[in-house]
């Protein structure tokens, strides 16, 4: 598999991983003012697939940036960036698995023990979890315009397109 196909697998993997942190960026100003009837609802059912689709996403990307990275070290310029992209998919996987996923731990563990105690463990532990999700995906976004710019740091800044005045041969 050559170099651009690993490119477009990695950046499409990074951006489906980041839409995942996205949707919570977004709704985050809205469910802060929820009250815990609604705020707990919203969350018992609205993130269903997120851990399923969301997971898959971001093992994915982390995989096929690495592997990017590794077939891209001795390509100059496009290495480091492509790197940094490779180490921010890690890191907010990593952010994930150290904020927000020792929430849903804590949260499992409540519902399994006393169920009526879980919307003061939710709202005890909101915060964390809503802006722990902000985290990663403000080291998601950085990634990714990392894995942007190394394509950029490749492409040559002025290739005529044929059939313009400037790639036309016949405008002479």
């Amino acid at each position: 598999m050559g170099i651009r196909v690993w490119r477009f697998i990695t950046l499409l993997l990074a951006a489906l991983a980041m839409t995942m942190e996205s949707a919570h960026v977004l709704e985050l100003p809205q469910k802060m003012q929820y009250d815990w009837p609604m705020y707990t609802a919203v969350n018992a059912s609205l993130y269903r697939y997120f851990a399923i689709v969301g997971g898959a996403y971001q093992i994915g990307s982390i995989l096929a940036a690495a592997v990017l990275a590794f077939r891209v070290r001795k390509r100059g310029r496009t290495f480091p960036w492509t790197l940094a992209g490779a180490l921010c998919s890690a890191l907010a996987f990593g952010v994930w698995l150290t904020v927000v996923n020792p929430v849903n731990g804590e949260v499992a563990e409540a519902f399994r023990i006393a169920p009526e105690s879980v919307p003061a463990v939710w709202m005890r532990l909101r915060d964390r979890w809503e802006y722990g999700h902000a985290a990663g995906f403000a080291v998601q976004l950085v990634g990714f315009a990392a894995l942007v710019v190394s394509v950029l740091v490749e492409t040559p800044k002025d290739v005529p397109v044929p059939g313009t005045l400037h790639g036309n041969r016949h405008n002479g």
